[in-house]
């Protein structure tokens, strides 16, 4: 006869399609893989899902248009710089996107989940825990300049809106990122996603 195990506590884990079981109080760098986080960021909507076409615009899909203006902002950047920009939002493969006015609704505890998924996601790739403050600012600078393209390509916010929230695009033209504006299925965001991950590793 079978019996059901029960834990003490509520369950803090997920079970990933790797096979992996990531502890979300206490994620291991060694349960962390990138397919599991293509393949979970790839179906993880921006904006709520409140944008145009046809598909959801993924947040894979922003890391690779985040990572592209990385490289247009910071010309000398490191190829571990351009990595770090790549996975900047890959705790929300498992966590979900939430819209900046949640975060705030929240508060720290949201936060804290995040730096210690993403910290253990840059171990697993050889990145630092925490990265230097001028990379962080660089990263940031570029997240938020793919924020405003979005915002006034896809979710339908007024050029002077989005600048309010987002700050000016400086030199960065809308048509040097809009083949990257286009909303992906999941499968082309997934590999594209895997694609420009391998090509930032380390050559043999």
């Amino acid at each position: 006869m079978s019996r059901t195990v029960r834990e003490d506590k509520p369950r803090a884990w997920q079970r990933m399609l790797s096979g992996r079981r990531l502890d979300l109080i206490d994620p291991s760098p060694l349960d962390i893989e990138i397919e599991d986080i293509a393949h979970g960021l790839a179906r993880v909507a921006r904006w709520n899902g409140q944008t145009l076409g046809n598909h959801a615009f993924s947040v894979a899909q922003h890391c690779l248009l985040g990572e592209d203006i990385y490289c247009r902002q910071v010309r000398s950047a490191e190829t571990s710089g351009q990595l770090a920009a790549l996975l900047h939002d890959a705790p929300e493969y498992v966590i979900g996107d939430m819209i900046s006015p949640f975060k705030a609704v929240i508060g720290g505890d949201y936060k804290a989940l995040e730096f210690r998924l993403l910290a253990a996601t840059h171990i697993r790739f050889g990145l630092p825990a925490e990265l230097p403050k001028r990379e962080t600012g660089n990263i940031k600078k570029a997240d938020r300049t793919a924020a405003f393209f979005e915002a006034v390509g896809l979710a339908g916010f007024a050029p002077d809106e989005a600048t309010r929230l987002f700050g000016r695009p400086g030199t960065i033209d809308r048509e040097d990122v809009a083949a990257l504006l286009e909303p992906w299925p999941a499968a082309k965001a997934q590999k594209a996603y895997l694609r420009r991950f391998t090509s930032l590793l380390p050559a043999d």
